[in-house]
């Protein structure tokens, strides 16, 4: 048979599962197939839309039979927008699930059975816990813009959002003040297709703790006068922005941060507290986009790693020092170790306002430091590492392996990546003791998770 010959095909499937992306998970005729709506315990009717060798994938276009857990989604705007794709499932299955796929991914990628995998710490407020959003222009058939969020799955379709429910209602009251302001001032959106106009992204930063608001508007081009109109407008209706600057994105790429940046009113960043330090944020900071649970998990992280008074920390991929500076009071010293130069900036500046003075931050990636380190880091007793998405660089695993520290505490935001990264420390001696998934995104299929292994 033809591998494309069924595409098109309206089929019934019941839903057994839910994949590590978040797509359902059937069986036809043997096949897996995976689609993009229905919960576990459902029949769905179904389009085939691509045939595959080893799977097929489709579209669910009605559920005949609802699964206990389905809730009406809150959203006024669940349908089409890609975010949270969960939110129709019941808080306590979402955890439930995000906990197996860490388990799906220590078995099946790193073939590691039998891990103490614990139950997840689920996060309290699970709508309005954002304290970082972007919002997209684009141009549009039937209006002049439109200022909103992605349609889900398309790059290239932005909706108007209303309300989303993740970030704050001032957030959602910023937005639609924005929209209005472009309009009466007839400043033009950036067409993703033909590369015109000016306005391409709008982001909203807040302090949960300090009640500081950011805003960052990017465009494809500098010119302050566009934007005076929008600055005069937004500082005198919302007193609560503390800061606006503009990020200069003249490329093609279709991302929220510049390639250079004015800061247009206030100091050019915000400040957030965690557990009493607190830190600034700039525009293109990395920083825990979920502040009370972030606290939580740095709770955890502290309590896994189990510090000593004498101990000195090293913290790989540190950002701009919050896990470092957070666990500073805890240990002897600590050595920070970040690529970006911006974000050690931040770091030494977070550290110079917490009066941390056992801190100290080399800039560089994690895999040439840890291979051309010349015994500085000889007295190193404990490891936290936070990598990216993608997991920790080969040669980075090596140099750190071949440290031989006696307690690591890896976070991760990616249970694939960490289970190809803790089946190599296994090979190379580790034990790894225990895993505790933390949901800092709730109605996602994201789940971040702490480690502890012991050489």
């Amino acid at each position: 048979m033809d591998e494309r010959s069924d595409s098109g095909k309206i089929v019934e499937i019941d839903i057994a599962d839910l994949a590590f992306d978040g797509k359902a998970v059937g069986y036809l005729d043997g096949k897996i197939v995976f689609l993009n709506g229905g919960l576990p315990g459902e029949k769905v009717q179904a389009e085939i839309t691509r045939r595959k060798a080893r799977f097929d994938q489709g579209r669910t276009i009605a559920i005949l039979k609802q699964s206990p857990d389905r809730l009406k989604a809150s959203c006024r705007h669940y349908e089409i927008c890609g975010g949270c794709t969960w939110q129709d499932l019941d808080y306590s299955r979402q955890l439930f699930y995000k906990r197996k796929q860490v388990v799906d991914c220590l078995t099946h990628i790193g073939h590691i059975p039998d891990i103490n995998v614990s139950e997840p710490i689920g996060c309290t407020d699970q709508f309005f816990y954002r304290n970082k959003m972007e919002f997209s222009f684009n141009t549009a058939e039937n209006e002049s813009f439109v200022l909103g969020l992605h349609h889900r799955g398309h790059f290239d379709q932005i909706f108007n959002i209303e309300e989303c429910l993740l970030q704050s209602t001032l957030s959602n009251e910023i937005v639609a003040y924005m929209r209005q302001v472009v309009s009466e001032n007839d400043i033009p959106a950036y067409d993703v297709f033909s590369h015109k106009g000016f306005l391409r992204f709008m982001m909203i930063r807040e302090g949960r703790q300090t009640e500081q608001v950011m805003i960052n508007i990017v465009t494809a081009s500098d010119d302050p006068i566009r934007l005076e109109k929008i600055i005069s407008n937004l500082t005198s209706r919302f007193s609560q922005i503390t800061t606006i600057v503009n990020n200069i994105n003249g490329s093609k790429s279709n991302i929220a941060r510049g390639e250079y940046e004015h800061i247009l009113f206030g100091p050019g960043y915000i400040e957030e507290r965690l557990l009493n330090y607190t830190f600034r944020i700039y525009a293109n900071s990395f920083f825990q986009t979920n502040s009370l649970q972030a606290e939580r998990l740095y709770g955890q992280v502290f309590e896994t790693l189990q510090p000593q008074k004498d101990d000195c920390l090293l913290d790989l991929y540190c950002g701009t020092g919050t896990i470092g500076i957070c666990a500073s009071g805890l240990v002897a010293n600590v050595i920070g170790v970040e690529l970006e130069p911006s974000a050690v900036k931040a770091a030494l500046q977070n550290a110079a306002q917490n009066n941390i003075d056992n801190i100290e931050f080399q800039a560089g990636s994690v895999q040439d430091i840890l291979r051309n380190n010349d015994g500085k880091f000889g007295k190193i007793t404990s490891v936290i590492i936070d990598p990216p998405r993608a997991g920790m660089h080969p040669k980075a695993l090596k140099g750190l392996v071949e440290m031989k520290i006696g307690r690591l505490v890896y976070v991760s935001c990616n249970p694939a990546t960490f289970a190809r990264d803790a089946a190599y420390l296994i090979q190379k001696g580790y034990r790894l003791e225990q895993v505790i998934p933390v949901d800092m995104f709730p109605h996602t299929m994201h789940i971040e998770l702490v480690a502890r292994f012991t050489l």
